[in-house]
């Protein structure tokens, strides 16, 4: 049975995530479908948006100079000479001293290179306006590649989508969208004592939290999330269900059994895996020491701890960047990153040579943000429920004290990275 005699530092596995994960696969989604997944390639402009002269304005299209000098006290007479209705070439055309009644997003006549709102205009009759105010060459108005230009590249490789990259594609005209395939993740609990969750517990039983807090992790992450039950600690039940898991999924997660000691199967079971190499064998963090990640082929293969409080907060720090790899997303990962300013309300202690994760509880006071450390052992799950994010401390501190200001990693956020 090996020990945790290589134990590696956060930022050691934080590389080991970032040059080893590799995306799981690309397809093609309808644009319909294409909210928060991430592009598999650049996307280039096929042509100019918008690709015509609109206006920006309820008002009136002129010629900017017919303009010059106009003010309230002397305003500049124009005469009326037609209206533009929305989705048609009005095949109108201005010269000196015309208008034309423009709506909102409509195409400009010929001629006409800017518009004057209909606020600092006064119709007189039928047939002529006045106009109260100067305007500029191309004012109120938008011109063929003011958004972007035909060629140009609009979004990147490894974006991730948002409603108004969505937008951009319906502009022009994208109606199926390449992106890398959403990530499937097995996971299985582990242990004698575990039951389902529909199951009352026996006396030394417990119901099985970290499958389902875990599956919701990935799911929050943008990864779809295959649960596969529970596995008694038996090598071969284990070994059976794990080869089962990597059949369908590109990542395992199986948490319990990854503590040093004499029930320790997942290393040995990972160890039986084809092409199996082990990457990290324990974080120099608290919670969650005894952390295992690996690779079978291609495909990461992960033990986390058992105790619920320890499995969920290292699935949240290092489990969300090795989502975003695997979705082929290039920027800072899912969820890690959203961070708020506080002030610590007591002295968070902490052992030199580690990182701790602290969860803390957000109060709102006349003078900010007060951050209250939440203390509690790894088997409770209590500490999470009540806290709204996470305080790092460095593993070259010996803990932090009351009234220093600290960022607060939030659980609730949806999108950023590790700062």
């Amino acid at each position: 049975m090996q020990s945790f005699f290589e134990v590696k530092r956060p930022d050691e596995v934080f590389r080991i995530i970032e040059h080893l994960i590799r995306p799981a696969g690309e397809e093609k989604v309808p644009l319909t479908e294409a909210l928060d997944r991430v592009l598999n390639r650049d996307l280039t402009a096929p042509e100019d948006l918008p690709g015509f002269f609109r206006s920006t304005m309820d008002g009136y299209a002129v010629r900017s100079r017919s303009t010059f000098g106009a003010s309230e006290g002397l305003p500049a007479l124009f005469q009326l000479t037609g209206e533009v209705l929305m989705g048609t070439a009005s095949g109108l055309a201005v010269k000196e001293g015309q208008a034309v009644k423009m709506p909102t997003g409509g195409m400009l006549p010929e001629g006409a290179d800017s518009v004057v709102m209909k606020e600092y205009c006064h119709r007189l009759d039928d047939e002529t306006i006045e106009v109260s105010r100067t305007v500029s060459p191309l004012e109120n108005v938008i011109g063929p590649g003011d958004d972007f230009s035909k060629g140009t590249v609009f979004l990147k490789k490894g974006h991730r989508l948002r409603p108004q990259d969505v937008g951009v594609m319906a502009g022009f005209g994208m109606t199926d969208v390449p992106v890398f395939r959403r990530p499937r993740i097995a996971v299985i609990s582990t242990g004698d004592e575990i039951v389902s969750v529909d199951q009352i517990p026996l006396p030394g039983q417990v119901r099985d939290v970290n499958q389902y807090t875990l599956a919701a992790l990935c799911r929050k992450g943008g990864a779809e999330p295959l649960p596969l039950g529970l596995c008694p600690d038996n090598f071969d039940a284990l070994k059976g269900m794990v080869h089962k898991a990597l059949d369908q999924a590109d990542s395992v997660w199986i948490s319990g059994g990854s503590s040093v000691g004499t029930r320790d199967l997942t290393l040995r079971v990972f160890e039986s895996l084809p092409d199996f190499k082990l990457l990290v064998h324990g974080i120099s963090i608290s919670p969650g020491k005894p952390t295992i990640i690996g690779r079978s082929g291609a495909k990461t293969v992960i033990g986390l701890p058992g105790h619920v409080a320890s499995s969920l907060v290292v699935a949240w720090v290092f489990m969300t960047p090795i989502i975003s790899r695997l979705s082929g997303y290039t920027g800072l990962p899912r969820q890690w990153g959203a961070e708020v300013e506080a002030k610590l309300s007591r002295n968070i202690p902490s052992a030199n040579g580690r990182e701790d994760y602290v969860r803390v509880k957000l109060v709102e006071t006349e003078a900010g943000l007060t951050a209250t450390p939440i203390f509690g052992k790894s088997g409770l799950i209590s500490t999470l429920v009540d806290a709204d994010g996470l305080v790092r401390i460095d593993m070259d501190t010996e803990g932090l004290y009351q009234g220093e200001r600290v960022k607060v990693m939030l659980f609730d956020y949806t999108e950023g990275g590790r700062q």
